[in-house]
């Protein structure tokens, strides 16, 4: 670890947060209207410290949405420059439940890839868009609404 003059940690902090990417046959993808900020983003949160990036995904996605899901694969490493907050991207496919409003969301949708682009910030409608592709994961990083360069 490394120590500045004071001593103290100069190890940079970062939260690590998981989403999920809820794609249902029809190519429609799960979305949620935060109740804090009134963005349309994928369902997500700060990965718990006792948890897997897996256990997190299906944790977050049920408690924002209703939804049960199965994890199938990483898509995407996603850094907020700004935040210094890194997203890990999981492609999902809905095993059950019903779409429901909590606590932390407004609205829960199914949107289509061209909704997604219309509705979001171009640093999360990139998270989905990226999910649907078959390949290695995605590596990017972004301020907060666009992205700041591409991997």
């Amino acid at each position: 670890m490394n120590r500045d003059s004071d001593g103290r940690s100069s190890t940079p902090l970062h939260s690590v947060s998981v989403a999920g990417a809820v794609i249902r046959e029809d190519g429609r993808m799960l979305v949620i209207k935060r109740r804090d900020n009134g963005n349309w983003e994928p369902p997500g949160g700060v990965l718990e410290l006792d948890e897997t990036p897996q256990e997190g995904v299906v944790r977050e996605v049920l408690e924002e949405t209703g939804i049960h899901v199965e994890v199938e694969q990483l898509t995407g490493v996603y850094k907020n420059m700004t935040r210094g907050v890194v997203a890990l991207v999981f492609r999902c496919k809905p095993s059950g439940g019903e779409k429901l409003i909590t606590s932390e969301t407004v609205a829960v949708e199914w949107m289509t890839p061209a909704q997604v682009t219309e509705h979001m910030p171009e640093a999360y409608a990139i998270r989905l868009l990226d999910a649907q592709e078959i390949s290695a994961p995605h590596v990017r990083s972004h301020d907060g609404r666009r992205l700041t360069s591409d991997g």
